[in-house]
This record gives structure tokens, C-alpha cells and sequence, in this order.
């Protein structure tokens, strides 16, 4: 959301959220974890007498990336952490006999986008087991069916997967897999299932069928309406794209223009996706927020458009996601020049005709390419970051940076500086949109327009936007429309 104007004493209030019971049947509301925990996922236990929550010390925004977990006694208020975690955690949830409690840990740059192993600890604190080491997934959400069997989403590659856990022996066994993500607690959830596990629902869609409702036994699901059987897609078809770097395996998503002449080369544009901790998976490229609407936009106007997903995503266990710690922008930029490579040698790309763009991590990448390589002749960088060591002290939810950079700007300067763009900016030659919102506090403006004025004074083809009132997130229609006809416009301009 739009960060708030900041006037006054800074710091001084902190709204925590906390945990509130309602007795339905007098009315009375009490609020029952404590005034000095922000707490962000919670599950009430089998006997409804605690809680198990994510929490932290507020403010809520920033210190996510530090959160514990907690038991909540849900009489007394008393909360007793019963596992720090090295990394970040999420959807903590209660077995059915109260005993244990299983989660999600891992490197995630995001709250609410949910990737990692997946985790079990007694229900009293103590030894916590990873029941999903070296699996080459990533778990999103999970269920409990029994006090021995876990239910879990998983990302995986390009795509995702349902499976079964059995804690007797820690095997797991896949019950669906396909090119498409599932998930069903943090942001924008789309999976449910019921209590016993054996009935599930799901928004399902890919790049070419617009969503709707699948209900019905895992993997035999039915569909249940047909709200969108009008719509049909007006771009091209999306395909699976493999490539090798630097001993990885990259795996990434190529969407061909609507219509393809023999003989004729098209342009292509690289859509680098945020996070890091994300990946690209098939979904219908017209969604709340108009996030992904630009491939749609780019293949029916005759482009390629590569969605890749280099080293730091999620889909391919733990040590891929964590490949590109204290290496921002270095390894994850040769996997994704690798698979501009991979897509020229097999589709009719011009390579003389390259775009790229991203936002917030895409829109840094974005900012970070054009420094290192002139490959591209047309780049829109969307909330980018230019200036790492300044952007520590500027934006509200610095603590996200500690677990990919080690330390702090303040104990470890080099390491922020050998992956700033604005180090480079003299080699930058590519026409270059720069695009924000006004209030936008994950990415502030500030740092758009540093990379923008550098480009200007060195006499770089740029364009800065900043949009009034919005965030990270653009919720204003007018400003999602024209933030979209603003970066198709750039690339017709510069690769047509």
C-alpha cells in the first residue's frame, strides 16, 4: 500500500496486530496476544486454548523477516517463543492431536509469498525437524490430515505440485503435478481442501484459459463454472524453456507473438520477475493490480516476451534460492543473458531488436543489466533500486536485506556497493523508462530518480513517471492503464 506521510517524532507509534477472540454469543471482544508482539499467521490449537502465531516486535512492516514462533496462551496472554528461526517462517499450523506444529522456512524476500523447506517441532518448543531437506521444490502451504500425514503446495520449477507427507518415514508422495501454482494461505491464495483431505477447490487458469473454479478429489478435480468461457486469449502461446548456466539448470517461461510469418524475426522482451524469492508460473496474464497484463499487452503487439527463473527462485529446493546471496544481479543476470541466448538459437527472435523490464527486484535487474551489457537496445525499470547502500537507510522494511546481504550497510559497505547499479552508470547506453509510485516504501521514489537523473546528466535516452498516491502495488485503474500503454509505447518506440 501507499506508505502514509511521515510529519514529527518518528517511531514513536507502533500499531501492532494482534490476536482478538469474539464470543459470539455475548458479543465480548478480547484481545489475547500481547499489546507487544505484531503477530502475522496464526492457528488456534485442537482445544482451542493457545495459539501458535508468527510474531515480532513491531513495526509489523518491517521486522517480518525476524518474526519467531510463538505459543499464545489463549487465557492468560502470555506468549513463549518456541523456535528463532536463521531464516524467515510462515503458516504455522497445530497437528490434529495438539502435539506438534509444522511450518515454512526459508530465504524469503516478501511476506506473504511463502517458499521454503517445510518444518515440524514439538508443540512445547525443542528440536525442530526439516522433513523436506534437499527436496528440489519450494513449499508454499500446508495441511494437516493427520497427526502423521501433511499435506503441502509446492513451486516447482515453472510450475507446481501437491503431495503427501508421512512423518513415520519422512517419504513424500506426489499426488498432482502440472504446469501451474497452487497455494493456499499469504498472498493472493487460490487452493483450498477439506478437513479429512480428500476434497480440494482451486482457481486454476494458465497463460491462455482465464480462471476459474475446479473442485473435486486431488488431481480429478471438475470444473465448476464457467464465468470466463466468453474470453479468449488475444496473445500467443506460452512454452517451457530449459537452458544450463554455470552448472544450474534454468528453467523459464517464452511467450511467442499472437502471430508468427515465416521468414520474419520478431523482437523480444525480457520480463525479469521481483522477489527474488518468487518465480514465474502460468496464470492468466490479466490479474488484479495489471502486474502481468504486459505480456499480454507485448505478445499481441508482436513480441517474445522470456519470463525466467534464474538462481534466487523458488522452484528448485533451498540451495537454488539461496544461490544468489551477497551476488545480487552478477549470477542471476548470466542465467537470464544465458536464456536470451537458449530463445534466439530457437524461435525467430531479432537479437538486434532486445528489451527488458521488471519490477521492484525485476525493476533493480532491470536497472542492474543496463549497466553490465548493451545487449538491450529499450529497458522500463518498474520501482527499481540503483543505489543499495542508500536505498538501506530510505526504505521501511530494511530488515529484508540482512538475510541476502549478511550484514548490514553499516557493517559490510563492499558488499551493497559491488551490486549497485549507479556503481556502473557510465557504461549505460540502452533508452531507459523509469517508472514509481510517489508513496511507494519498499522501493522508494528516491531511488528511481537517482538512476534516472544519472542517466540524463550522461545524455541517456530516459524518461522518468512518477505516479501520484500509489505504492509498490498501483490500485488506481487509470494508473495501471497508462502505466501499461507507457511501456509498450517505449519498446515500439525504441524496437520497432
Amino acid at each position: 500500500m501507499a506508505a502514509p506521510t511521515t510529519t514529527g517524532v518518528i517511531d514513536t507509534a507502533i500499531h501492532n496486530q494482534r490476536i482478538a477472540v469474539l464470543n459470539v454469543a455475548t458479543g465480548r471482544l478480547r484481545q489475547v496476544s500481547p499489546g507487544n508482539l505484531h503477530t502475522y499467521d496464526y492457528d488456534w490449537s485442537p482445544d482451542d486454548k493457545t495459539f501458535v502465531a508468527t510474531a515480532a516486535p513491531g513495526p509489523g512492516d518491517n521486522n517480518w523477516w525476524i518474526a519467531q514462533v510463538y505459543t499464545i496462551d489463549s487465557a492468560k496472554g502470555n506468549a513463549i517463543s518456541i523456535y528463532k528461526p536463521s531464516l524467515q517462517v510462515a503458516v504455522p499450523r497445530w497437528s490434529p492431536d495438539g502435539r506438534s506444529i509444522a511450518f515454512i522456512e526459508g530465504l524469503m524476500s516478501d511476506e506473504g509469498f511463502h517458499g521454503g523447506d517445510l518444518f515440524t517441532i514439538p508443540a512445547t518448543g525443542g528440536d525442530a525437524q526439516n522433513r523436506t531437506r534437499n527436496r528440489k521444490s519450494s513449499v508454499s502451504s500446508l495441511f494437516w490430515l493427520t497427526p502423521d500425514r501433511i499435506l503441502f503446495t509446492e513451486v516447482v520449477g515453472g510450475g507446481g505440485a501437491i503431495s503427501e507427507l508421512t512423518l513415520g518415514n519422512n517419504s513424500v508422495r506426489t499426488i498432482w503435478k502440472g504446469a501451474e501454482a497452487l497455494h493456499a494461505f499469504g498472498n493472493f491464495p487460490d487452493f483450498a481442501v477439506s478437513n479429512d483431505g480428500k476434497f480440494a477447490a482451486a482457481e486454476r487458469s494458465t497463460f491462455e484459459t482465464p480462471p476459474e473454479i475446479w473442485v473435486g478429489p486431488i488431481g480429478d478435480w471438475r470444473q465448476l463454472t464457467s464465468d470466463n468461457a466468453t474470453i479468449t486469449a488475444t496473445w500467443g502461446k506460452a512454452e517451457s524453456l530449459e537452458w544450463t548456466s554455470e552448472g544450474f539448470n534454468i528453467q523459464g517461461w517464452l511467450l511467442s507473438p499472437t502471430r508468427i510469418e515465416p521468414g520474419k524475426k520478431y523482437p523480444m522482451v525480457v520480463l525479469i520477475h521481483g522477489g527474488p524469492s518468487s518465480a514465474v508460473t502460468p496464470e492468466w496474464p490479466a490479474g488484479f493490480g495489471m502486474s502481468r497484463a504486459i505480456i499480454a499487452a507485448l505478445s499481441s503487439r508482436g513480441y517474445y516476451v522470456l519470463m525466467p527463473n534464474p538462481r534466487g527462485s523458488y522452484g528448485q529446493g533451498e540451495e537454488f534460492t539461496r544461490a544468489n546471496v551477497k551476488d545480487f544481479g552478477h549470477g542471476d543476470l548470466r542465467d537470464v543473458l544465458a536464456g536470451v541466448d537458449a530463445a534466439i538459437k530457437k524461435y525467430p527472435i531479432d537479437p538486434a531488436a532486445l528489451g527488458v523490464t521488471g519490477w521492484s527486484y525485476g525493476g533493480y535487474m532491470t536497472m542492474w543489466t543496463v549497466t553490465q551489457t548493451n545487449r538491450f537496445h529499450a529497458a522500463v525499470t518498474g520501482a527499481g533500486i540503483a543505489n543499495w547502500q542508500s536505498y538501506y537507510g530510505q526504505n521501511l522494511i530494511d530488515q529484508w536485506m540482512i538475510p541476502f546481504f549478511g550484514a548490514s550497510v553499516y557493517d559490510d559497505p563492499a558488499i551493497y556497493d559491488k551490486s549497485s547499479p549507479i556503481r556502473f552508470i557510465k557504461n549505460v547506453k540502452t533508452p531507459t523508462l523509469v517508472i514509481v509510485g510517489e508513496r511507494d516504501a519498499e522501493c522508494p521514489s528516491s531511488q528511481s530518480y537517482e538512476f534516472w537523473h544519472a542517466l540524463k546528466t550522461l545524455g541517456v535516452p530516459t524518461q522518468l513517471i512518477i505516479y501520484p498516491g500509489e505504492g509498490h502495488l498501483f490500485l488506481d485503474p487509470k494508473n495501471q492503464a497508462d502505466r501499461l500503454e507507457q511501456t509498450v509505447g517505449w519498446f515500439d518506440k525504441y524496437l520497432k
